[in-house]
């Protein structure tokens, strides 16, 4: 099996119902030990059975493609908005954050029309790890060390504003240039030994300036951003942990509800049998009442005769 082959095998196993995963692994981890290729028989072997959440997610991305891209590009978007070199526009940075968050709330919908097809409860907590982990990678984007679309094994929480900066190019440059790694610019032949004019220099240190008073404003209205979003998503939390701790309850009460309701169906079952047999008992009894009945209205018919034999024969003696 190629390399190419075996991305697309294990990619299959993500696609599936999350109960069919681990037999689905395990058999092909079996197929490729027994064709001797060990490396990816342990690599096969090696994938942990997604979380419910990271499972969902995984779904949105290899079957709802087009709304999932547009979570990605609004995500590049966004952080394009902060790190553009001459922003300074807080309502282009808001837009295209609304934007982000229209196509997650786009996602989470599906997400949990896909949560009630695979049997699993569209709680508000279990949505809201599938709407942090859509925010994680709505963050990272398209930057190639993000995680892995498609292939989540559990969920992923969004990047504090630590790592936020970090995706974040500083002033144009990336912050590799930024700190001075970049490769200088090419200087014409003998440059090196032509003395900078002063107006020139005084140009650069101005220049310098701007780009240094750019760069703090850049990184002013990230942290901003990165704030609202906190703000945001701590409040969303705290609302699904609210919502989470009524269902936990509403599901206690169930409980107990439950439970008085076999009891009181045990009781019925009971009474119902205590009904059966009583109805049963009175049914021999009445039988046994026409049975009665009978034997006495035949011994009143033969009470009868005799008496009228009895006349019979008390006439019939002679005087």
């Amino acid at each position: 099996m190629t390399a190419e082959a075996l991305q697309d095998e294990l990619d299959a196993l993500f696609k599936l119902p999350l109960g069919e995963f681990t037999p689905a692994r395990n058999a092909l981890a079996a197929r490729l030990k027994k064709t001797g290729q060990q490396a990816a028989a342990e690599e096969a072997k090696a994938l942990p059975k997604p979380s419910v959440a990271a499972w969902v997610v995984n779904q949105l991305y290899w079957r709802q493609r087009e709304p999932f891209d547009r979570l990605i590009d609004a995500g590049d978007r966004f952080r394009q908005a902060q790190a553009a070199q001459r922003t300074g526009n807080s309502a282009e940075v808001r837009d295209r954050l609304e934007a982000r968050r229209e196509a997650q709330a786009a996602l989470v919908r599906i997400a949990a029309d896909v949560l009630r097809d695979g049997g699993y409860g569209d709680t508000r907590d279990m949505l809201r790890r599938v709407t942090s982990t859509l925010e994680a990678l709505a963050t990272y984007g398209s930057l190639p060390d993000g995680p892995r679309a498609g292939r989540l094994t559990a969920e992923v929480a969004p990047p504090g504003f630590d790592m936020v900066a970090a995706l974040l190019p500083l002033g144009g440059e990336t912050r590799s240039a930024a700190a001075g790694t970049a490769p200088a610019a090419k200087r014409p032949r003998g440059a090196e030994r032509a003395p900078k004019p002063v107006r020139g220099k005084h140009a650069l240190e101005a220049a310098a300036r701007r780009g240094e008073e750019e760069r703090r404003r850049l990184l002013a209205a990230a942290k901003a951003a990165v704030r609202e979003v906190e703000r945001a998503l701590r409040a969303a939390r705290t609302h699904a942990d609210r919502a989470a701790a009524a269902v936990e309850t509403a599901a206690t009460r169930a409980q107990d509800a439950e439970r008085r309701r076999a009891e009181i169906e045990k009781q019925l079952a009971k009474v119902v049998t205590e009904t059966d047999a009583a109805r049963e008992r009175a049914r021999e009894a009445e039988a046994n009442a026409r049975e009665a009945a009978q034997t006495a209205e035949s011994a009143d018919r033969t009470l009868e005769l005799a008496r009228r034999r009895l006349e019979q024969l008390a006439e019939d003696r002679p005087d």
